[in-house]
């Protein structure tokens, strides 16, 4: 499809603005690292919350939904949503302590927390897991979807896609740091929501509205069994998807609720602990609800626009994640196209701009400065940062080139994190948890989730016993992608808890340093003794108050607009109002227990000092 002049003018003035305020905002993201990878600690809680959320709306997500529609229904979308009780456990139990923290990098705070030769070590090993590895798989299936999108709609091969987009997302994020890539976040979420809105408003008025559509999906033939139910069934031939759903809500909390990478480089940013507190509140809310229902309208309207079966469009029955762009190229009228591509294109950058910038913080931060220089110049570090993000493009750019499917990275990228999910989550709250512990898990997780291709390469050289490679084939075959994310969180889990049991705890001078500056609660009473430091938390039971009604918050708003667009207006709205009530309870317990300007917070250290 060749876009019109119209089109391309809506584009080209969206472009052009984005890249005006990152140049804009590049002197100040160039004063020091702090200012390049944190924007000086001086975020409001809105646009850091925004610019998390931006982020979700990759230019994935919308074809990875749409594609979940298509082969599961509705409920397809836990795969994701199950991450909005996550976030509410950062919210209530580990935004605070991330802000008092203090630091530039998740990475960072394990030479806070832990020390000695076993800290550097998990320290560097870390930086490099997170910053190259789970981070160009991430940026490689946002670049996937570009490719799809704009082989769809602008007729593109990925080799053109891959370097017109990596070039936008570079110029802004390698002059203007954190800085430029939180105010444009702004701009690309409202650029995307006004997208996605507008073309789930066709489509509802194409089908005469929810209800109507809803029947019609409930009479066609092609669609998937309980394509408009919101959670699975436990019975039938669902009953597989019901126990990945339990398994889903086993790991919820464990795989995200202490908050990491960009999510908690954004906590960081924040003025205070407050506003920490009320942005990853905002994202939980914004990241789940405004932005997912768009995305699966379209989805339900593309199964009767394209309905599978005799006569179906032989690319989409191959590649379900095409039928975004080509709902967009089928309904979206001239001048709406260009603001589509405007609104994928502000969605892929939102996500690149974020990664590159986060990733580039690991490889400068806590390899280069903390390894091989550490006596730089801020001038030096921050040119550093700048080749850095540059690198890690190239490195994506590889990555997409070589992957063929969305939600195959995001499964992968469940299980390479589900078996480090309790110790990250207790390192905060349990003294006891040492260096070991955690490059046990790390370890431990990446092996399992690459089971497989090491099988392969010990088969090559020692063949194996037939029923070794029958087990294996079960446990890594696609039905049992969630299950098996329990089993390497469950099995990671004990072996972290065996290597407490032989090792030696930290160092107390390590314990009450860490302790004195983040003030955490919890199973600290052999060092809180020592240092004297009562916690700067709240009582647990206020904490997990507030982790109830932030759910009752979110998922009432998630399922309840799910009930009004899917025909069952009734329910949805009993739904939201309870979702609302719980809103205002959860925002002034939330309020409550953050003070508004604590005091300053220490500063990352010197070079080539440990934290």
């Amino acid at each position: 499809m060749t876009l019109t002049a119209i089109d391309w003018i809506v584009v080209a003035a969206y472009g052009a603005l984005t890249l005006a305020i990152g140049l804009r905002l590049a002197r100040r993201a160039g004063r020091s690292v702090e200012d390049f990878f944190v924007a000086g600690r001086s975020l409001p809680w809105w646009i850091a919350g925004t610019s998390i959320a931006a982020t979700w709306f990759a230019s994935d997500a919308p074809l990875a939904t749409a594609a979940l529609v298509r082969r599961q229904g509705v409920f397809g979308n836990w795969l994701w949503w199950y991450e909005a009780a996550g976030i509410l456990m950062l919210t209530f139990f580990y935004a605070r302590l991330w802000r008092r923290a203090g630091i530039l990098t998740d990475a960072e705070m394990i030479e806070l927390r832990y020390g000695g030769a076993p800290a550097r070590i998990l320290r560097a090993f870390s930086a490099i897991y997170q910053g190259l590895l789970k981070n160009a798989v991430v940026m490689g299936w946002v670049m996937l979807a570009m490719v799809k999108f704009a082989e769809v709609l602008l007729g593109w091969d990925a080799a053109l896609t891959l370097t017109v987009c990596v070039s936008l997302a570079l110029v802004y994020t390698v002059a203007s740091g954190l800085w430029g890539v939180v105010v444009t976040d702004v701009l690309q979420f409202v650029a995307g929501m006004l997208g996605s809105i507008t073309l789930a408003g066709i489509v509802l008025a194409r089908f005469g509205g929810p209800t109507a559509m809803a029947a019609a999906i409930r009479e066609a033939p092609a669609a998937p069994a309980g394509a408009l139910d919101l959670m699975p069934s436990a019975t039938g031939a669902s009953s597989l998807e019901f126990l990945s759903f339990l398994c889903l809500i086993l790991i919820l909390w464990m795989r995200s609720g202490q908050g990491d990478g960009y999510v908690a480089q954004r906590l960081f940013a924040t003025r205070d602990e407050r506003q920490s507190v009320m942005a990853s509140l905002w994202f939980a809310f914004a990241g789940t609800v405004l932005l997912t229902w768009p995305w699966i309208v379209a989805g339900l309207g593309s199964l009767l626009v394209f309905p599978a079966g005799p006569g179906a469009d032989p690319a989409l029955m191959a590649d379900p994640e095409l039928a975004y762009p080509m709902m967009i190229r089928e309904l979206m009228p001239t001048g709406l196209r260009g603001l589509m591509v405007a609104t994928f294109l502000a969605a892929f950058m939102s996500t690149m701009d974020t990664h590159l910038c986060w990733g580039a913080s690991y490889m400068v931060n806590d390899v280069y400065r903390r390894f091989v220089k550490r006596d730089g110049s801020e001038r030096h570090y921050v040119a550093a940062s700048r080749v850095a993000v540059v690198g890690l493009a190239v490195l994506a750019a590889f990555v997409a080139w070589q992957m063929e499917s969305i939600q195959r990275g995001w499964i992968y990228i469940i299980e390479l994190t589900a078996g480090v999910a309790v110790v990250w989550l207790l390192r905060w709250y349990w003294w006891r948890v040492n260096a070991w512990a955690e490059i046990a898990a790390m370890a431990g997780s990446v092996v399992l989730a690459n089971g497989r291709a090491l099988l392969s390469a010990v088969q090559a050289a020692i063949p194996l016993p037939a029923s070794v490679l029958d087990m294996a084939a079960t446990f890594y075959a696609p039905e049992m992608d969630l299950v098996r994310a329990v089993v390497i969180l469950v099995t990671c889990t004990l072996l972290w808890l065996i290597v407490i049991r032989f090792t030696s705890p930290e160092k107390d001078d390590v314990l009450d340093r860490f302790h004195r500056r983040v003030r955490p609660g919890g199973w600290w009473d052999p060092v809180a003794a020592r240092t004297g430091v009562v916690s700067s938390d709240p009582p647990a039971a206020r904490m997990w108050t507030g982790f109830v009604l932030g759910g009752m918050f979110v998922y009432g708003s998630l399922l309840g607009v799910g009930c009004l667009l899917t025909g069952r207006a009734g329910v949805g709205l009993l739904l939201l109002g309870v979702s609302m009530a719980a809103a205002v309870a959860t925002v002034r317990l939330a309020d409550r227990d953050t003070a508004p300007a604590p005091r300053t917070p220490p500063t990352s250290p010197p070079p080539g000092k440990s934290v």
